[in-house]
């Protein structure tokens, strides 16, 4: 079954393209990461990230982007109609795809530590994470902004973080890190420059000011428009649907003849929400989303690993060029690895297993479960090197950097097979080294996933070879040549 978690850090930077490039990069550079969505609004200077990463990899991409955000982001010169205390803001860790909540709770709790340890940056645990319960309301948390907290926090108990130190990062601020469900944020922009008609509207239909249930609202001046926008959040879509938030507010703009303009949704939302949306409007008497959606009926035969399979199958088979033989041999080694950790899982929780190892059992299978993730990377990063070398030979035969290009594409083509190898090989190592943990029921499987591990290595080590061939700085090819070989020798020589 597939597995994995969504996170959407919210980071204090809107405007510069550098700089938001540099912080996607960062999450972008953690194995198993997919980027799903950035959402960039200068207005409000601030850039929505939206991937997904396997449970074992969204910490480390999460901390990553905290760190480069308070490399880059200095909130003294910041500026933003959207509300802020953090260079990274808030980090939600959302379950979806097989995860649960609970595990989003653990992953939160050991984000906060290590941004509070590593880089001394104050952190606070919301939303279900929250340990105060105060704390699950975002902005409670995130009242008085980063110059409020500036001057509360060391002095005010019930500013104390859950992590880091009691003092404000001087440039990077606060860190809101969190574990929630999925929220849909949703503005609606008016055709009117009245703030205090929008600051009223905000506050009539928001939980807090006694309106729509599981509903925060503010409202903000678009600069760029010269309009009133109302931004809301709606966290619990399934009590306040995205119709009746803009029923709501049309209740009052309606007698002030004041207009919607336009709506936005920011970041990733979910099919339900909209499903909701058409339902109510158009008033659809029972609709069944699962069976009368033809998307949906897809997607839920596309989830069974046999469709998975054929469709990877078909893939390979097909008269395209990627994915070929390295991304087959990155494959083969994350199915080695992902056998690996079954057998362990299997061993782990067997009664006859004696408990002094377990610990190596559950370390193991944590291990092989992390570079299965960097496999599955190098599969996809195997295809971008075939990319990169044929974006360097359409240069202009008269480019004098075309030569330059493909021999720097050439490298990175048998630079990630050879990490595929690499991966490969500890992984096959490891398992080696731990058969006395496992339990005879699965041995089977043990075995057939070191075979596994066996193949990979060697079918990677022949895209290292056929890339090397045309490698022309001969110590470069020399230097490939030796490890791959190590890595080949090791793995068939038990």
């Amino acid at each position: 079954m597939l597995n994995f978690i969504e996170c959407v850090p919210n980071f204090s930077e809107g405007k510069d393209e550098a700089k938001i490039n540099a912080i996607v990069d960062a999450a972008r550079s953690v194995s198993g990461v997919i980027i799903l969505d950035v959402e960039k609004d200068p207005d409000h200077n601030r850039t929505v990230l939206s991937f997904i990463s396997p449970p074992e990899s969204a910490v480390e991409a999460m901390f990553r982007v905290a760190r480069k955000s308070a490399e880059l982001i200095d909130l003294n010169h910041h500026k933003g109609e959207h509300p802020r205390m953090g260079a990274l803001d808030v980090a939600p860790f959302i379950p979806v795809m097989g995860s649960s909540l609970e595990t989003c709770i653990k992953l939160a709790e050991k984000l906060g530590k290590k941004i509070g340890d590593e880089l001394n940056i104050p952190v606070y645990l919301y939303d279900r994470a929250a340990r105060i319960p105060e704390r699950k309301n975002l902005a409670k948390i995130r009242k008085g902004q980063f110059e409020g907290l500036k001057d509360l926090i060391g002095k005010d108990s019930s500013r104390n973080p859950d992590f880091g130190p009691n003092k404000i990062h001087p440039t990077a601020g606060a860190v809101a890190v969190g574990a929630r469900q999925q929220i849909i944020n949703f503005n609606v922009n008016l055709d009117t420059d009245d703030m205090e008609f929008g600051k009223y509207l905000a506050k009539k239909i928001r939980t807090s000011g006694g309106g729509l249930p599981a509903l925060r609202g503010a409202a903000i001046f678009l600069e760029t428009k010269n309009q009133v926008q109302i931004s809301t959040v709606l966290t619990d879509y399934s009590l306040t649907s995205i119709k009746k938030v803009i029923d709501e507010i049309k209740k009052e703009t309606g007698p002030k003849n004041v207009k919607i303009t336009g709506t936005e949704l920011i970041g990733l939302t979910t099919q339900e929400a909209i499903t909701d949306y058409a339902v109510e409007s158009l008033n659809v008497e029972n609709f069944d989303p699962k069976a009368q959606i033809l998307e949906n009926r897809f997607l839920s035969l596309l989830g069974s690993w046999q469709v998975a399979a054929s469709i990877m199958a078909d893939a390979l088979a097909s008269d395209a060029p990627t994915p070929g033989g390295g991304s087959a041999a990155a494959i083969a080694g994350a199915m080695g690895c992902a056998l690996g950790q079954m057998a362990a899982g299997v061993s782990l929780m067997s009664k006859k297993t004696p408990e002094d190892r377990k610990g190596l059992l559950a370390d193991l299978k944590q291990e092989l479960g992390e570079m299965r993730a960097e496999l599955q990377n190098c599969a996809a990063q195997d295809s971008n090197a075939f990319n990169k070398f044929m974006a360097a030979r359409k240069l202009p035969k008269d480019s004098p950097e075309r030569k330059e290009k493909m021999q720097e594409a050439l490298k990175y083509a048998a630079e990630v097979p050879l990490k595929t190898a690499k991966i490969s090989f500890t992984a096959l190592k490891k398992l080696r080294s731990s058969s006395s943990l496992i339990s005879p029921a699965v041995s089977s499987d043990y075995k057939s996933a070191g075979y596994f591990l066996e193949v990979a290595v060697k079918c990677a080590a022949e895209n290292v070879f056929i890339n090397i061939e045309s490698i022309k700085d001969d110590s470069v090819k020399a230097k490939l040549e030796k490890e791959i070989n190590e890595y080949v020798g090791l793995a068939v020589n038990r």
